[in-house]
């Protein structure tokens, strides 16, 4: 809710919040977005009864009893409530502690539904120093809304009914939709939950069960009571009723550990209770701190909308990130499993023992987890070589989503609560990850160890904030030699976490001197955008040349530094080799930046590209020039002939990344170039993939094994290339494995198509065939009992060439009618959109129905943000940007809290309308050169 309230009284808060002072008095007059600070919870008793039984009324209802510290004197308390049925008649106060209890008792209520205030004024005044024990009645219907506390279901096939089951989702600012309470990450306390339901579920909460028993008056109802949690925040407190089964894991240091699933798929949930009891131990032994509860639960819930979340001790996973069947899945889904779960049990130390203050420091906790846990996955599975690949994946998402003008800072200030979650994107997550990974480079093992583990040690159970962990590296860092005295984290890191954007460094060199100098500025891929003057980012530089090759050095030689006032300083390179020999800078792409170099030097490098001596460049720096001369390509600071140039090596690359890069960026040119009619220059493309997806033995199914994970992941890349530009016999095989699995007496059971390659086959089936292979996979989907096969069915639904049944599954997708289930009715109009025929139609349908479709997504209106991106890396010409323009302007009420992905639309598609201006005619004359 965007409301600009009177500017004069926001100054004022804005003051006494500097100077720390509540304005809590102010009572329902109070209008900050931030509670005031006179009070603070130190413990909440939440008991809750919810009944599930009855599909016409779902419903619960308890009391919350929160002791509250009284930090100033003050005439009321504050706190957050939304949607929740609160009787004030019985809401009761009394002071606790000392000899006696006395009663103090509330005279009015007031609510600001701006900011989710519930406000309670006291007869008599809360004194400083003082405990109170507040307790609040409140009802709400459970909703299916994906927040807060709500239901889901699922078919039983067996039985053939619907079951229910209740689950929260409280980040990051929902529990306040659960249960009256402060929702700030700052309020940490303790929660003694106590649930009521039905005997015939399962009640899961933070804790482990303390004693469950039958109610005093519903029959067949029980009681549980958990015990009591450590200090937390309200966004990590987590309770759910099920009739799932579970399946235990074992643990050498004696923490229990289960896994949850429905009944139906706990055969899926093999791999995450192996492999989640292995993810524990390595963080204790990477923080050198111990788990601190004494039991973990997952549970894989059918409809979620977070992909997975962390709350202490009861984790939740969407079913397709935490289920994995090897009948059904390829090899990728196993390591997206490892991935997240190895990410959400990496907060259970960084984000729920030590917390940010305020959501500011979202990155802290998102940032970190996505880094570690790729060191843990390569830990566990050294054999799958992920941690290149994830990082260059984070690496390339970053580039293209930072270089917008409308990007933001990792670390950025948060006004209102919708902006909250505008930050749960690329930025905190692929950037953030970036960073850390350049720091603990750039301070290597020892250093980065001991400064996380003394920083989680001095903040456990408290808040903190980046500059606590700048202090705590900077002291390891000093303190082990791995950082010049005169340097200090703070400095450094600013640079990255407080400006928006990323900088490219021109190095220009001096062949008869043998030096080079080197320059930056903000990266940007708008060129109307002047960069100058766009910040200044402290580098450190390690580089390579042709004779040395030293590619595993990732310590810098040299720095980049910025004056105090933010202006970088000249730096040259001496002792350079001479003008017969390369040179690269940023070793496996150590930190984020890109590099252009003089003309002389790109020549050197594509001489050695296009020879049989291309490997002498590691892997990582040739998916880097690729990505980077495509990027300067782009906005003409290269010519494509160049560019071209570097990528006609491809031709004789046979590893991932490279692949990955070039198709990363290819995708963008082709976006457009499948709009337009002019030009498709495919056998240019179809010379640069055959080679490989003839080395790769085509979509023949090759027995992918686990050891040989990054030649699956590039077979299936490839493929899916290879088909779409009709290489080879893509098409031809992929149509006979299609028509053989139709053909199977039972295609539930048996299906003949190559588990890497089920998404390419589909697709290319749905795309060159009838209306029946469309209503065959339909079936497929609504009977198949593995989340990850069905994503791959919705998506490859999206492939049509018929306008009417793309259309009709345009209205499939958002009629309500849960054939597709809520939270994957995003990637269905971003496979539609992104299909040749379907773009026109999915642009149509967001711009006709935008009112019932934000309807349909609220309260998590964030979901609208999916939906224009790939819309707009489609638009190219001025008049298809002044129509979507003008339709953005005219929904501003159904798009109001999602500003931010708005002005990063608005962006893309100029970007587009450039590139086609600008770079039509050379990049067309440049591929005919080449063909």
């Amino acid at each position: 809710m965007f409301h600009n309230f009177n500017l004069a009284m926001k100054c004022v808060f804005l003051i006494l919040a500097a100077l720390g002072l509540s304005v809590a008095d102010e009572g329902s007059t109070y209008d900050h977005f931030r509670l005031p600070t006179a009070l603070r919870p130190r413990r909440y008793d939440v008991r809750l009864l919810t009944q599930l039984e009855n599909p016409d009324d779902f419903r619960f209802s308890g009391t919350v009893k929160i002791q509250i510290e009284v930090l100033q004197n003050t005439h009321n308390i504050t706190v957050h409530s939304k949607d929740l049925t609160i009787d004030d008649t019985e809401i009761t106060l009394s002071q606790i502690g000392g000899e006696s209890t006395t009663e103090n008792c509330i005279t009015s209520t007031a609510v600001n539904p701006t900011h989710d205030f519930y406000i309670l004024n006291t007869c008599k005044e809360l004194l400083a120093g003082q405990v109170y024990e507040l307790s609040l009645p409140f009802s709400a219907k459970l909703q299916d809304q994906l927040a807060g506390y709500y239901r889901s279901s699922y078919v039983d096939t067996v039985a053939n009914e619907t079951r229910w089951i209740s689950v929260t989702q409280f980040e990051p600012a929902s529990a306040r939709l659960a249960f009256p309470c402060f929702d700030e990450p700052g309020y940490k306390a303790s929660f003694a939950i106590t649930l009521g339901y039905h005997k015939k579920y399962t009640g899961l909460s933070n804790m482990p069960v303390k004693e469950t028993r039958p109610h005093e008056s519903i029959p067949d109802y029980v009681w549980t009571a958990f015990e009591e949690s450590l200090p937390m925040s309200t966004y990590l407190v987590a309770y759910s009723l099920n009739d799932f089964s579970h399946k235990p894991s074992t643990l050498p240091n004696g923490t229990l550990f289960r896994t949850w699933a429905r009944s139906n798929a706990i055969d899926q949930c093999d791999y995450a209770a192996e492999f989640g009891p292995k993810v524990l131990n390595y963080y204790e032994e990477l923080f050198g701190i111990k788990f601190p509860l004494s039991k973990v639960d997952q549970i894989a819930v059918p409809d979620f909308i977070a992909g997975a979340m962390e709350n202490w001790g009861l984790v939740t996973f969407a079913e397709n990130a935490l289920l994995y069947s090897p009948e059904y899945s390829a090899l990728e889904a196993k390591q997206v499993t490892a991935n997240i779960v190895a990410h959400e049990l990496a907060h259970q130390w960084f984000g729920n023992l030590v917390t940010m203050k305020w959501w500011t420091d979202l990155w802290l906790n998102e940032g970190f987890a996505t880094y570690v846990a790729s060191l843990c996955v390569e830990d566990i599975h050294p054999e799958w070589r992920t941690l290149q690949l994830v990082s260059m994946s984070n690496l390339l998402t970053m580039f293209r989503k930072d270089s917008l003008e409308s990007s933001h800072p990792i670390s950025r200030p948060i006004e209102m609560t919708s902006q909250i979650s505008e930050s749960f994107d690329e930025i905190s997550y692929q950037k953030g990850s970036s960073v850390i990974r350049m720091m603990h480079l750039f301070l290597g093992e020892e250093a980065f160890r001991t400064g996380l583990k003394s920083y989680l040690e001095k903040y456990t159970y408290k808040n903190a904030e980046q500059d606590n962990l700048w202090e705590s590296l900077t002291q390891a860092a000093h303190k082990i030699g791995s950082l010049p005295k005169d340097y200090d984290i703070k400095t450094i890191m600013d640079s990255w976490t407080l400006q928006t954007g990323y900088p490219v460094i021109y190095v220009t060199r001096d062949y008869t001197s043998r030096t080079a100098k080197l320059s930056q500025e903000r990266y940007l891929l708008n060129s109307d955008v002047s960069r100058a003057h766009k910040g200044c980012w402290w580098v450190p530089l390690s580089y390579t040349s042709q004779e040395e090759k030293d590619f595993n050095n990732t310590v810098p030689k040299e720095w980049m530094e910025c004056t105090e006032t933010g202006e970088s300083v000249p730096k040259t390179i001496e002792d350079l080799p001479g003008p017969d020999q390369w040179v690269i800078f940023n070793n496996q792409l150590s930190a984020p930046y890109k590099v252009n170099y003089d003309a002389q030097n790109w020549k050197l490098l594509i001489e050695t590209l296009n020879s049989e001596d291309y490997q002498s460049i590691h892997v990582v720096n040739r998916a880097q020039l690729i990505d980077d001369v495509l990027f300067f390509a782009w906005t003409g600071e290269q010519d494509y002939e160049i560019a071209l140039q570097v990528i006609s090596y491809l031709q004789r690359e046979r590893e991932l990344l490279p692949w990955k890069s070039a198709f990363d960026n290819l995708k963008f040119v082709n976006g457009i170039l499948q709009q337009s009619s002019v030009f498709h220059p495919q056998s240019f493309k179809r010379r640069l993939i055959t080679p490989i997806y003839e080395h790769l033995n085509g979509i023949n199914d090759t027995v992918a094994s686990e050891q040989q994970q990054e030649k699956t992941i590039l077979n299936a890349m490839v493929a899916d290339w290879a088909c779409l530009f009709e290489v080879s016999d893509c098409v031809a095989q992929a149509l006979n494995y299609y028509r053989s699995w139709r053909s199977e007496a039972n295609p539930d059971e048996v299906n003949p198509v190559p588990l890497g390659f089920r998404d390419v086959v589909y697709c290319t089936a749905i795309k060159h065939g009838s209306v029946e292979d469309w209503d065959f996979l339909w079936t497929r989907y609504q009977k198949a009992n593995v989340a990850t096969e069905k994503h791959i069915i919705l998506d490859s639904l999206g492939c049509s060439q018929e306008v009417w049944v793309q259309q009709r599954y345009l209205e499939r997708n958002f009629d309500g009618m849960g054939a597709i289930r809520k939270q994957d009715s995003t990637s269905v109009f971003q496979a539609i959109a992104t299909s040749e025929v379907g773009f026109l139609l999915a642009k149509k349908y967001l711009m006709d129905n935008v009112d019932s479709i934000s309807k349909f997504y609220h309260p998590q209106s964030e979901s609208m943000s999916e939906l224009l991106p790939p819309l707009c890396e489609q638009i190219f010409t001025r008049r298809d940007y002044d129509e979507f323009m003008n339709f953005l302007d005219s929904s501003k009420e159904q798009l109001k809290d999602i500003e931010q992905t708005i002005s990063q639309s608005l962006e893309t598609m100029l970007i587009n309308v450039q590139w086609m201006e600008r770079n039509y005619e050379r990049f067309t004359r440049a591929i005919k050169k080449h063909v």
